[in-house]
C-alpha cells in the first residue's frame, strides 16, 4: 500500500473528529442555551455529531488496519 493511503486516512479522521466536537459541543449544546437555534436544530446537529465521532473512530481504525 501506497503511504499516500494512510495519509489521507489520518487526515480524514482528525477532520471527522474536529468536525464531530464542533456540531456536537458547540451547535449540540452551547447555541439552545443562548437561544441561537431550536431544539430541533440542536438534536440534529448533536446526532450529526455523534455519527461523525463514530466515522472518525471506523477511519482510525482503517488506518491501523493499513499499517
Amino acid at each position: 500500500m501506497p503511504p499516500i493511503f494512510k495519509a489521507l486516512a489520518t487526515i480524514t479522521a482528525w477532520f471527522l473528529f474536529i468536525w464531530g466536537l464542533i456540531l456536537a459541543v458547540f451547535d449540540g449544546l452551547v447555541l439552545p442555551l443562548i437561544e441561537q437555534i431550536t431544539m430541533t436544530q440542536a438534536y440534529l446537529a448533536t446526532g450529526l455529531g455523534i455519527t461523525s465521532l463514530i466515522l472518525s473512530v471506523v477511519a482510525m481504525k482503517l488506518r491501523q488496519m493499513l499499517e
